[in-house]
């Protein structure tokens, strides 16, 4: 959130503009992107304003409760469980537009996928009006990104022509 929250402060200086930022991360940092986007406490902080993001794009992001917090909490990794430290918990219709991004369902890790698919389902229930889900066949969780970069580039050019 600090570097994000330094992202709005210092953009102007470098050419950029604040209604375009877009947070992107693969693996853990997924799951940072979309807990800075979604709870809106994390950049609050800061005094920035999370729905000031013009994308939030997770690379295999876990959304369920962080496998290090389930571990600390003694946690099995097959354990789902969802609290205040999952972007799972922040689902909301109003965030900014999001593409969420997963490897193949048999290659990603645990059930990353199916975390990935339940979290659209849910911004999907809620009427969020710009979410966006591709599973990508055949790669696995490091590999994915190979095939997610074009579509984040795509999203976001997209997103700069509206």
């Amino acid at each position: 959130a600090a570097a994000v929250a330094w992202v709005f402060d210092n953009i102007g200086k470098y050419g950029g503009d604040t209604s375009s930022i877009y947070v992107a991360g693969h693996s853990a940092g997924g799951y940072l992107v979309d807990m800075v986007g979604l709870d809106k406490k994390q950049l609050a902080r800061y005094g920035k304003d999370a729905d000031k993001l013009a994308g939030i794009i997770p690379f295999s992001g876990q959304v369920i409760t962080h496998f290090e917090t389930r571990n600390r909490q003694g946690i099995k990794p097959l354990q789902p469980t969802i609290d205040e430290t999952a972007p799972l918990y922040y689902v909301r219709k109003d965030c900014a537009p999001i593409l969420i991004l997963s490897g193949d369902r048999e290659k990603e890790m645990y059930g990353r996928y199916e975390e990935a698919a339940y979290f659209y389902r849910l911004f999907k229930l809620l009427g969020h009006p710009d979410v966006t889900l591709y599973e990508l066949g055949g790669f696995d969780h490091g590999s994915m990104c190979a095939a997610a970069f074009p579509l984040a580039v795509r999203f976001i050019r997209d997103h700069e022509k509206k």
